[in-house]
């Protein structure tokens, strides 16, 4: 299957929390979904034959720290392991005008640290206390 990534829309956002487990049940991941379509800081992957509907969507920003950062990454559970979150990220980062850039993920999350690691992002550090007993760990990638 072939997809196309573009700008999300307002109109995305019942999708997006369709998709989204986290969102589904936090409104706090609903707020942050709005805030980015907004603000023009969210991307989402949709089936090349079908735009209007997303099956993944990818977040950038330059909250930490003034870095350009990817604060979210989500795909539907049905497209999962079969190349869309991989589209998103390398996408995100042709969107950043950055020579790095940085994204996080909780230690749990073993298929998001393993296409970081395929995608050439390398351990940056890790945070305790977000989540109980999970930390987040810090990814950077140094962009040609």
């Amino acid at each position: 299957m072939s997809w196309k990534i573009r700008q999300a829309v307002l109109s995305d956002i019942g999708f997006l929390v369709d998709i989204d487990p986290i969102a589904k049940t936090d409104s706090g991941r609903r707020e942050q979904i709005e805030r980015d379509v907004g603000s023009l800081g969210c991307w989402v992957a949709c089936a090349a034959n079908d735009l209007g509907v997303p099956i993944g969507y990818g977040c950038l920003d330059r909250s930490f720290f003034g870095e350009w950062f990817i604060s979210l990454v989500v795909v539907s559970s049905t497209f999962r392991r079969s190349g869309v979150g991989r589209q998103i990220v390398t996408y995100l980062e042709r969107c950043s005008t950055a020579q790095k850039i940085f994204t996080s993920t909780n230690t749990s999350n073993a298929p998001m640290r393993q296409l970081l690691r395929q995608l050439g992002y390398q351990d940056s550090g890790r945070i305790e206390n977000l989540d109980a007993g999970d930390p987040e760990l810090i990814f950077v990638k140094f962009l040609e």
